[in-house]
């Protein structure tokens, strides 16, 4: 699995985790505080599609991730 596709994977999983336990009407509802951190990848995402640069791309080359392309390589 690509870099890119693994990043594009987790920033999914972790928006819906985070609406899952920031939105009342959810059964996993913890605390609308959960709805900073759908907010905090938003704006990590968006950041990334003009820069070029993510985070966590650092640590899936670590673990031994493929890169392909350059969306993510800086």
């Amino acid at each position: 699995m690509s870099i890119e596709r693994a990043i594009r994977i987790m920033a999914g999983f972790f928006v819906m985790l985070s609406l899952a336990l920031g939105v009342e009407g959810s059964p996993l509802f913890v605390s609308q505080w959960f709805l900073a951190f759908t907010a905090f990848i938003g704006a990590n995402l968006f950041q990334s599609g003009f820069t070029g640069f993510c985070p966590p791309s650092f640590l899936l080359r670590k673990l031994g991730f493929k890169e392909e392309g350059t969306v993510c390589s800086r």
